[in-house]
């Protein structure tokens, strides 16, 4: 192995950690903030119920449920990282019509109005914490699969 490979494999696994620790760093934030979000809205007198089984979706599920599907989004921006050519550009793209989608299910399930609209709230600040901060990290990091030959 040439030290210009290994150069390249080093910057390259900075590049991936860099992305990695922002989105670690993000989703613990997003998970806060719709934790927060959440709370809020039920001492405002939001119930969160779902009427299948009249289940009341606790706080700590919607942190956990957002932590879990932002370490979705940084699994993407890790592999957008590692083989796009314009991993930003295509994670902002693909995280966008990803969040459109996630808002539509809190209207299918027969919840209140007030808990459809806070869950829909609550996916939006999750994307509007974890999608611009992953998507910086990726801007920053360019060049990965470009420099490198590997395909987009």
């Amino acid at each position: 192995m040439s030290d210009t490979t290994f150069a390249t494999r080093s910057a390259s696994d900075r590049r991936l950690g860099r992305v990695a620790g922002t989105g670690l760093l993000a989703a613990v934030a997003a998970a806060a903030a719709t934790a927060t979000g959440a709370a809020l809205a039920r001492a405002g007198g939001v119930g969160f119920e779902v009427p299948d089984g009249g289940e009341s979706i606790p706080v700590s599920g919607v942190a956990f449920v957002t932590a879990v599907l932002s370490l979705v989004g940084v699994g993407l921006a890790v592999a957008l990282q590692r083989w796009s050519v314009r991993p930003a550009e295509r994670f902002v793209r693909t995280t966008l019509t990803l969040t459109a989608v996630s808002l539509v299910p809190p209207f299918l399930v027969g919840a209140s109005p007030g808990t459809s609209l806070t869950l829909v709230a609550l996916h939006l600040l999750a994307a509007g914490v974890v999608v611009p901060a992953l998507a910086r990290a990726l801007r920053s990091g360019r060049g990965s699969a470009a420099t490198s030959g590997r395909p987009a």
